[in-house]
């Protein structure tokens, strides 16, 4: 077995849960936490653009901890040399896959000719790919839309997938809801676009040689059970996967996975205190890692002064380690 097939087969397994690529949330502070949570779970990068590592050189935003892997890099762009070389240099920074974005909605990323607005342009996207794949040798994947604006997703996404299959791309997910890119914020195309879920598993009949995974509105892990039960390859979560990180990620090893045991929120602040003291020694504010904690106890007794404690407390000068045992003294004490 190759090293490119080792990694590949690594992934894919992971795969079967992933926590979406997020901006301002999937952080490396963020995901240092979800490791904890989960040694399994497939995390990944916000989307770092192309043009910033190539043209720009900010080679800090492929900074992250050894223990985040399995852990994949999403890039934006729709340069094909320039995402191979940005590609090249996620490889070299140590991710185990590069994600294309082909999903992202906002304003922004469509002025920079990429993210959802790709999905009208396949061939360009096959392009991307493959400039990608043939620079690195971990596995280059894709996450995209059903379609955009008036497209009839019944046409576009099969010939979408023709494309990037042809171009390399075994492994793909799916945001089972259109994108619109005139008239909807990006916020309102994350709910009001409907999900057609359906959709997603004909693709998996039509291409039953990749896999696929499917995000948009799953929010627990029985729901991720149920996508995985019919016949579905991976499952991503986002929101949910941050606003309640314990819920779903806690008891994803041995679910998911069958591997492990679930682990205890409790038990990960502990863990998380060494980390926090380590990056505040390096500059870091408290806050940058405590936001991504909040909802670390989210329906559980203590939770909301747990929140309040951390909120109130963490951008204060001088706020450390401490203020985050604290609140944790005040969860164990809610609890009993």
């Amino acid at each position: 077995m190759t090293k490119k097939d080792a990694v590949k087969t690594k992934t894919w397994n992971s795969a079967r849960l992933s926590v979406a690529p997020m901006m301002d949330w999937t952080t490396r502070e963020c995901r240092y936490l979800h490791r904890l949570l989960s040694k399994e779970t497939l995390l990944y990068t916000e989307m770092v653009t192309a043009p910033a590592l190539v043209r720009g050189r900010a080679l800090h935003l492929l900074d992250h901890d050894v223990s985040e892997h399995p852990v994949a890099l999403q890039l934006g762009g729709s340069d094909p040399d320039e995402l191979a070389e940005a590609a090249k240099l996620g490889a070299e920074a140590g991710y185990d896959e590069i994600n294309l974005n082909c999903g992202c909605p906002s304003d922004r990323v469509q002025s920079g000719a990429f993210g959802a607005i790709l999905m009208q342009s396949p061939e360009l996207v096959a392009d991307c790919m493959e400039a990608m794949a043939q620079a690195v040798d971990v596995e280059v994947t894709v996450k995209c839309r059903i379609g955009v604006d008036d497209q009839n997703p019944q046409d576009i996404l099969p010939e979408f997938l023709e494309k990037i299959r042809a171009a390399g791309v075994n492994r793909v997910t799916i945001h089972a809801r259109k994108a619109w890119l005139k008239g909807l914020s990006p916020k309102e195309n994350r709910d009001i676009p409907p999900l057609d879920y359906e959709l997603v598993h004909q693709m998996k009949a039509s291409f039953p040689d990749m896999h696929i995974s499917i995000n948009g509105g799953i929010a627990t892990l029985e729901d991720a059970q149920a996508q995985l039960a019919r016949g579905l390859d991976g499952v991503m979560i986002g929101r949910a996967a941050y606003h309640q990180p314990a819920d779903v990620l806690c008891a994803a090893d041995p679910r998911i996975f069958g591997t492990g045991e679930v682990t205890d929120p409790v038990s990960v602040v502990q863990d998380m205190l060494p980390y926090i003291e380590r990056e505040m020694q390096q500059g870091a504010r408290l806050h940058q890692i405590s936001r991504h904690m909040l909802g670390l106890f989210a329906g559980r007794p203590g939770a909301r002064q747990w929140r309040r404690h951390l909120s109130e407390g963490a951008s204060r000068k001088g706020a450390g380690p401490e203020l985050v045992e604290e609140a944790l003294d005040l969860v164990i004490a809610r609890a009993a």
